[in-house]
Order: structure tokens, then C-alpha cells, then sequence
């Protein structure tokens, strides 16, 4: 059985490793969800392991907190059952120590996270399963 991935980002330095964690993870719009009363983003993802030697994709979930507002580009909140590919997640520096969280997708769609400041959470949901593919970053 492989350890479950569960990590806690507090700086921009916390947060380049779990950028790296999710890059090419897949989920539904329908697995992202904002409780503006907890300021709290949840996000479902089937994200690619590779810290692994093997082909494996597990089950998920970011958590981000400290949340002041949520703002899509490109991204149909009704169409719930679209897949989405993770591209990156980056911070922009506001005003200390807060700032914005861009969690951005293939296709153009990104997610706009105002939050005071960095407190992100990734945790391993389920086992791992076989994947058919591993993502390839092979430039044009």
C-alpha cells in the first residue's frame, strides 16, 4: 500500500510543492465548492502520482481557507459533469499577506481564489488506481 499524500501549504514555497502535486490532475466542475460562510474552496481532483514509480492516478482534495472570493473565467458553473485539467496554481502577492490563488485549466478556464492569506491543504482521499497514460509536457 502506498502512503497517502497529505500536505499543508503556508507560504508560496509550501505552495510550489503541492502546484506540483496537482499539475495535470482531472476533475468535474461539479467537484469544486465554495462555503462563503466557512471561507473555505473545496475541490475534487483525480490527480496524477508522481512521486510514484508506477503509472497511478488517486482521488484527491484541496482545501483552501481564508477565502474572501471566488471569481471563474471560462468555466461553466451549470455544465457540473465537464472534466477540467489542472495546469498550474500560482500566487500573486496583494497586500501581506494576503493575495490571489489562480488555479489555472487546459483549455483557457481558470479559477480566481482572493484569499488573506496562504493556507492550503491537499489530502489523499483513496488508494490509488492504474493509470492508462502518463501526462506528456512535450513542447510544439
Amino acid at each position: 500500500m502506498s502512503s497517502p499524500l497529505k500536505l499543508l501549504a503556508q507560504d508560496t514555497e509550501d505552495l510550489t510543492v503541492i502546484a506540483a502535486a496537482i499539475q495535470d490532475s482531472v476533475g468535474k466542475i461539479g467537484d469544486i465548492r465554495f462555503d462563503a460562510t466557512q471561507r473555505r474552496l473545496t475541490i475534487g481532483l483525480n490527480r496524477y502520482r508522481w512521486e510514484s514509480d508506477t503509472r497511478e492516478r488517486v482521488r484527491c482534495l484541496i482545501e483552501i481557507g481564508s477565502v474572501l472570493g471566488v471569481k471563474s473565467r471560462r468555466l461553466r458553473r451549470t455544465a457540473r459533469d465537464a472534466v477540467v485539467e489542472v495546469l498550474s496554481l500560482d500566487f500573486e502577492l496583494d497586500t501581506l499577506p494576503g493575495g490571489s490563488l489562480t488555479l489555472t485549466y487546459s483549455g483557457g478556464g481558470d479559477l480566481r481564489i482572493a484569499v488573506e492569506c496562504i493556507d492550503v491543504i491537499l489530502a489523499d482521499i483513496s488508494e490509488p488506481w492504474s493509470a492508462k497514460t502518463k501526462p506528456d509536457h512535450e513542447q510544439a
